[in-house]
């Protein structure tokens, strides 16, 4: 099957919205997941991100999302033992202020119109 210019051209466009609605959920998906993980390190955290949204995230992406989550205080961050060396690891939670933020964020939900809908922006 020959693909059309048009095709291309709506797959371009599908590909770059795609981009950047995992860029802005990124931090929004992180923080959920923390919140029902508990305290997590960040090896925990990548596989669960992955599941939740069938997305990869990069070791250099996850790290630079969480520090500026921690720095932001809507996450905390505790240094632990890891369990057979010792060595400190860092474990995230997330904060009364990294809740409310979920909750706001949650609750500008926009759902879009199926084909037997009335209007965007209403549950079913």
């Amino acid at each position: 099957m020959e693909v059309t210019e048009t095709e291309e051209w709506l797959d371009e466009l599908v590909d770059r919205w795609s981009e950047v609605y995992k860029k802005s959920m990124t931090t929004v998906v992180l923080l959920h997941v923390i919140r029902e993980g508990g305290r997590m390190d960040a090896a925990a955290i990548a596989p669960a991100f992955t599941a939740a949204t069938g997305w990869s995230l990069t070791g250099r992406g996850l790290y630079r999302t969480l520090r500026r989550l921690a720095t932001s205080s809507l996450l905390t961050v505790s240094e632990v033992p890891a369990a057979r060396t010792g060595a400190k690891r860092k474990e995230y939670e997330v904060t009364a202020l990294g809740e409310a933020y979920l909750q706001r964020v949650e609750a500008l939900r926009i759902y879009l119109p199926g084909p037997e809908s009335g209007r965007a922006g209403q549950e079913d």
